[in-house]
């Protein structure tokens, strides 16, 4: 008996891109491939570059050097033969106020062509929970409503590949459970989901990300292998005076990594058997009492800050 193994192209490919804004390299030279039905995350501070690979792979913008692929073609030539299978939801998505989410709808499916899209529209709503405020105005939705409308608008041509730039910043933490709840049904699908965000909490989320820091990737893993990479322990510190501790426990010297969490503070220590009893003495000194702590394995923060530090 034979056994064949399929082995899949990548959807998109991303060899050594190069984008300059005058005096400024966005992205530096910058190597990527990503597989069918990923769902890939691009995470990094502001200006790391992750605007603009997302519209480089869209084929708003047009690198100054590299090559790009998307499902086989370049999108700074052959933007054509892609725009039918992709969908992008940009930042600042421009939905129309005084158009229902019916109505906004329908615009969408024009722009792209499709001319037999109820079906697809009712089955969007559905899928989105938005079909009850069907005929209610885009302007009087809510900030998650928006960006689920904005998503239904992104999707009714059925493209192959979404690109999501920092699609849940400024939305609140119910909606952006809801937001996430969707993208992980849509993955099921066999859609290809590529996104940038600011929040590494989602990226874990994700079957890939790529730490992008001065257009250059970091590193490009999956989460669990990322996190391996993190050097030193880390622990979580529940105390009174919060701030206080976070700022004596800034200017000790010896601890590579602190970050507050709520009512929490998390610390990262390379001896934790012989630092960490050095900070329970300066806390004690300085009046902040200790009520309870716990080594807790890292997150993608974590790495993220530690990579940035190396």
């Amino acid at each position: 008996m034979y056994y064949f193994k399929i082995i899949m192209e990548p959807i998109i490919n991303i060899r050594g891109i190069v984008k300059k804004y005058d005096t400024v390299t966005a992205i530096n030279g910058l190597s990527l491939a990503i597989d069918p039905g990923e769902m890939f995350a691009i995470v990094g501070p502001d200006g790391a570059g992750k605007t603009t690979l997302i519209r480089l792979l869209c084929g708003i913008l047009k690198p100054d050097d590299g090559q790009i692929s998307v499902l086989g073609y370049n999108p700074a030539i052959q933007l054509n033969n892609i725009k039918p299978h992709i969908g992008y939801l940009s930042q600042k998505f421009s939905l129309y106020g005084d158009l229902s989410i019916d109505e906004n709808i329908e615009f969408f499916a024009q722009i792209h062509k499709v001319s037999d899209y109820s079906q697809r529209r009712t089955q969007l709503l559905d899928f989105m929970r938005l079909a009850p405020y069907r005929t209610r105005l885009a302007e009087k939705l809510s900030g998650g409503m928006k960006q689920k409308l904005a998503l239904a608008c992104t999707l009714i041509h059925t493209p192959k590949i979404i690109f999501l730039d920092e699609p849940t910043t400024g939305v609140d933490p119910v909606s952006r459970r809801d937001f996430w709840k969707i993208l992980s049904e849509l993955i099921k699908s066999g859609i290809t989901i590529v996104m940038t965000t600011p929040y590494l909490d989602e990226a874990e989320r994700c079957g890939r990300v790529c730490m992008l820091n001065n257009g250059q990737s970091m590193i490009t893993d999956n989460p669990d292998n990322i996190k391996k990479l993190m050097k030193g322990t880390v622990i979580e510190i529940v105390c009174d005076k919060i701030r206080d501790s976070y700022h004596l426990l800034k200017n000790t010297g010896f601890i590579n990594e602190v970050q507050i969490f709520g009512d929490k503070i998390n610390v990262v220590l390379q001896d934790k058997n012989r630092q960490f009893p050095e900070i329970q003495n300066l806390m004690m000194a300085n009046n902040i009492n200790i009520t309870q702590w716990r080594v807790i394995p890292p997150s993608l923060e974590n790495v993220f800050i530690s990579l940035l530090k190396s």
